[in-house]
């Protein structure tokens, strides 16, 4: 609590959530609750909260918290920074060493990912005299010019996306794979969609630059065309020509990675606070739980307590690339470990505690709020949250992916998009394309805190039930003007909430009571479902709809009731309506409001 009047330092950003604000100040988010609760805020442990309010709960545990300064643009403005990113800015600068790059490779199926990666790795990975065979740990390093570079051996922007979701973003450098001779595809805008959401620099890699019908001028202007402008054009995206299969043109890419990281502040402090990602995990046979870990700040040391999730244990063992065993783990390496109790979960950040008490107690905890977090509440803004959002200091952007059906239906929703973004609220087109609403689309939202626009498009069955499990608000339109319509209103603070009907229970009029000062008693048979009490109804004759109005009273022989189920006899009145005929259906439902 800092009794000794020496608090420690931090900076935290303008809204943090609950769980994060507990991994940065070193407290359970239990203790973190318990103190909001006691200054009167009532917060779930993946709720934002603003830095005011931060500061008080830091300050009772003993730190001085302090805002983070940015720069215009500088701040991740698609998602939340990555704690282990907030834990590198709050180490002493002075204790901050160039570590080397860390790079994963994006691009279209078939461009040719998988084969450049090993590419690199068979003509720059310096194998054993014996000639020892490089083993798979879902990341190598490679040496250049007397540098390294360590590459992500996991490709796809599933994979990448997934990561970032879970707070990890790996990588510093996205290498973007365009083959010469097919172009911009659909995937290789999602990827430049990825990393432009992540704020990661773009290498574009032109490979089967060999091939006869190779053109890439062509590749240029498309990409140009989609904002990543080759630097021949005096633009800022150095493109590699190259060919993965010939391995020419290799060492082109791997000048540009140090160039581009050059000037990328990419540093870590070696003796600071230990932190990583889990790369991958598995039970090997013979081993155990093997999980290769990219450590990203500090140096992980054999006998290390580490904490990966809901896995914990003491390091027995540590492997690099080539195999061979090591004792200890610097900034940027990936390495396979032996130690942990149980499978952490890929995308999963790792940190080394003091004791395996503690370590005991971080995952006992998060194991008891697991199921709680696959409930939690969605962190999707809907667009009827919007604005009550941005006033609670919530959000400054409206994040969109927009698909349509055909690309001339994209420019004139893009453009009247724009047109609107002039108020507090600035809009953010994270990705646009033809097609339906996929995974990945569902995958980028996620990770961005976006919401997904179809235009003359369906989501399919996979997309929708992505959506649902994470949150995302799906909308569809096939009239432009309403799809601009209600981004304007939801940008004003107007939007109505969207309402779904269901239809509780049916039942039967089978005879009528003339009771005066009241008026007609429908005396009914419930056939299915339920009648509630504070539900809608409906009278239907014949399909025809002779009323639409409130349940005045609801009665179960003398008894006045909430509800009354299938098989059961009830007396009912409505609000306005007295013209019961036997043989008439009292249809009852409700009206809902829905995230759509």
């Amino acid at each position: 609590m800092g009794e000794n009047g020496h608090n420690k330092s931090i900076v935290l950003p303008p809204t943090i959530t609950v769980r994060e604000l507990a991994e940065s100040i070193e407290a359970s988010p239990i203790e973190v609750i318990k103190t909001l609760m006691a200054n009167g805020v009532m917060a779930n442990i993946n709720q934002q909260i603003d830095f005011d309010t931060a500061a008080i709960v830091a300050a009772e545990m003993g730190y001085d918290a302090n805002l983070e300064t940015q720069e215009a643009g500088s701040e991740d403005e698609v998602g939340e920074i990555p704690l282990w990113r907030k834990v590198i800015a709050d180490e002493d600068p002075e204790e901050l060493t160039y570590r080397p790059p860390i790079v994963t490779i994006l691009g279209h199926v078939d461009h040719g990912k998988t084969t450049l990666l090993d590419a690199i790795r068979d003509t720059n990975v310096v194998e054993d005299e014996a000639g020892g065979i490089t083993q798979h740990i879902g990341a190598y390093q490679v040496e250049h010019n007397e540098r390294q570079i360590t590459f992500l051996d996991t490709p796809g922007h599933a994979a990448f996306t997934a990561m970032r979701a879970r707070g990890a973003q790996g990588a510093d450098i996205v290498v973007l794979v365009v083959a010469a001779d097919d172009g911009v595809m659909p995937q290789t805008r999602e990827a430049i969609a990825h990393a432009k959401a992540a704020q990661i620099p773009i290498i574009v890699a032109l490979n089967k630059i060999d091939k006869e019908n190779a053109d890439p001028e062509r590749v240029n202007q498309q990409l140009a065309e989609i904002g990543l402008v080759p630097d021949e054009w005096d633009g800022d995206t150095i493109i590699v020509p190259l060919s993965a299969k010939r391995q020419e043109g290799l060492e082109d890419l791997l000048e540009a990675v140090l160039l581009v990281a050059d000037n990328t502040d990419i540093r870590a402090n070696p003796n600071g606070r230990v932190i990583g990602t889990v790369i991958e995990a598995e039970i090997d046979r013979s081993k155990g739980v093997m999980a290769t870990l990219l450590i990203q700040n500090g140096t992980l040391n054999i006998g290390n307590i580490v904490v990966a999730g809901t896995a914990h244990g003491r390091l027995r063992a540590m492997f690099d690339h080539l195999g061979h065993q090591v004792q200890d783990a610097a900034p940027s390496a990936p390495v396979a470990v032996m130690g942990l109790n149980d499978v952490p979960v890929a995308g999963d950040l790792f940190q080394v505690v003091d004791s395996d008490k503690h370590a005991r107690a971080i995952t006992r905890e998060r194991k008891n709020n697991l199921k709680s977090d696959a409930q939690r509440e969605k962190s999707a803004v809907t667009l009827e949250q919007l604005f009550d959002q941005f006033q609670a200091g919530e959000v400054r952007e409206l994040r969109l992916i927009i698909k349509a059906d055909v690309q001339g239906s994209l420019e004139p929703i893009r453009s009247s998009l724009v047109d609107l973004d002039s108020g507090d609220i600035s809009i953010n087109v994270l990705h646009s394309g033809t097609g339906n609403i996929g995974k990945n689309d569902i995958m980028l939202a996620a990770a961005s805190k976006a919401i997904v626009i179809g235009f003359n498009v369906e989501a399919d069955s996979a997309a929708q039930r992505l959506a649902e499990t994470e949150g995302i608000s799906i909308r569809l339109y096939n009239i432009i003007y309403r799809l601009i319509e209600d981004i304007e209103m939801a940008l004003k603070g107007m939007l109505d909430p969207e309402t779904k009907e269901s239809v509780l229970g049916h039942a039967e009029v089978r005879a009528i009571f003339r009771i005066s000062r009241i008026g007609n008693v429908a005396g009914c048979y419930v056939l299915d479902g339920e009648l509630r009490r504070n539900a809608l109804v409906r009278v239907l004759r014949k399909d025809e709809v002779l009323f639409d109005g409130e349940i005045s009273s609801l009665k179960h022989i003398q008894d006045d009731v909430t509800e009354v189920r299938t098989g059961f006899e009830c007396g009912i009145t409505l609000k306005g309506f007295n013209d019961f005929d036997t043989g008439d259906i009292i249809e009852c439902y409700i009206v809902e409001e829905v995230p759509i």
